[in-house]
C-alpha cells in the first residue's frame, strides 16, 4: 500500500505542466484554491482538514468542535520519503484561525483577593454581565516554512508525520485581544504521528491512524481519509498578554492557574482527526 501511495504521488508530480495560474481550480481540485500555484518551487498542493479531536493543556481539555484547515504547497521533486519543504497558502491563511469553545469558560471563577480593587471590579463586572465564555484558537507561531510534513511517515505509521510550532489564543472580553499560551519566541512544539506515541510519564502511549489511503482525479489527487494524528509528549509554556498591557502582570498568573500551565512534557495531548489531500499543482492549474 505504501508503494502504491508513493507511486500515485509521483504520477501527480509528473502530470502535464501548466505554466501559470489564471483562475481558481475547479471540480475535485477546488479544495486547493489557496495553493500557491504561482510559486515555481511548489509541485504539490496540500489541503488538510481536522474535523474532530481535542487539545489538552495542563488542566484544560478543549474539544475540536469547528473544523481547522492547514493548506499550502510542497516541493517534493517526486520524492515523498523525506520531510518536504512547505510553502504558505496563497492568501497567507496557512493554518485557519478557528476559535474553539473552552468548556466551562470562566464560570464559577472569582477574582483573586490579591488583585487591585480596580482589576477585581473589572473582572466581576464582566462576569456579572454574562461574559463568561472563552474560546481557544490555535495559531502558527512561526512562518509557514516551519511546518514539516513527511508523507511516508504518515502512511507507514512511523516517526513524525506533521509538525509545527503553535501558540493558543484565549479570547474573552476580560482577557483582552492578546492573551496567549505560548508565543512566537516560546511556542508549543507539536510533533504529530499516525503511529503510537512514546511520551514521558505520566502520559501513556496513544495511537494514531493513517485512515483510508487512496487516490482520485486519475492519480492526480491522493488522500488519507479518516486519519488520526496524535502527540502527547510536548510541553506547554505559560501565559502572556492576558488582561492587556496594564494588567498582564496580574492576569497572566491567574490564567496560568486556571489552565494549569506551564505544564511539562508528558502532561499535554493533541489529537487531530480528519482527512488530508495532496494534489498535483499542474493538474490543479489545468482544471481552471
Amino acid at each position: 500500500m505504501r508503494r502504491l501511495f508513493l507511486g500515485a504521488a509521483l504520477l501527480a508530480v509528473l502530470a502535464i505542466q501548466a505554466p501559470t495560474a489564471s483562475a481558481a481550480p475547479t471540480g475535485e481540485f477546488a479544495k486547493f484554491a489557496k495553493c500557491p500555484l504561482t510559486n515555481a518551487e511548489v509541485d504539490l498542493c496540500v489541503f488538510a482538514e481536522s474535523t474532530s479531536g481535542s487539545f489538552v493543556l495542563g488542566k484544560k481539555t478543549v474539544p475540536l468542535k469547528n473544523p481547522v484547515v492547514l493548506q499550502g504547497g510542497l516541493k517534493s521533486g517526486g520524492d515523498l520519503s523525506v520531510t518536504l519543504p512547505f510553502y504558505a497558502a496563497s492568501d497567507g491563511n496557512t493554518l485557519s484561525k478557528t476559535p474553539q469553545p473552552v468548556p466551562g469558560g470562566l464560570t464559577g471563577i472569582t477574582a483573586p483577593a490579591w488583585w487591585p480593587s480596580l482589576l477585581r471590579d473589572l473582572f466581576n463586572e464582566t462576569i456579572n454581565n454574562g461574559f463568561t465564555g472563552v474560546t481557544a484558537t490555535v495559531e502558527l507561531a512561526a512562518p509557514a516554512s516551519a511546518v514539516k510534513i513527511n508523507v511516508a511517515n504518515a502512511v507507514s505509521q512511523t516517526g513524525t508525520a506533521l509538525s509545527f510550532p503553535v501558540k493558543v489564543k484565549l479570547s474573552n472580553p476580560f482577557l483582552g485581544s492578546n492573551c496567549y499560551i505560548g508565543s512566537n519566541s516560546n511556542p508549543i512544539k507539536i510533533n504529530l504521528t499516525t503511529g503510537t506515541t512514546s511520551p514521558p510519564p505520566p502520559n501513556t502511549p496513544i495511537s494514531g491512524s493513517p485512515g483510508e489511503i487512496g487516490g482520485s482525479a486519475e492519480g492526480n489527487i491522493i488522500f488519507l481519509k479518516g486519519n488520526r494524528l496524535v502527540d502527547n509528549s510536548f510541553a506547554a509554556p505559560g501565559a502572556n498578554g492576558c488582561g492587556g498591557i496594564l494588567f498582564s502582570w496580574a492576569v497572566d498568573p491567574f490564567v496560568e492557574s486556571i489552565v494549569g500551565v506551564p505544564s511539562a512534557a508528558g502532561t499535554n495531548t493533541a489529537i487531530l482527526e480528519g482527512s488530508n489531500y495532496l494534489g498535483s499543482k499542474a493538474a490543479a492549474i489545468a482544471s481552471e
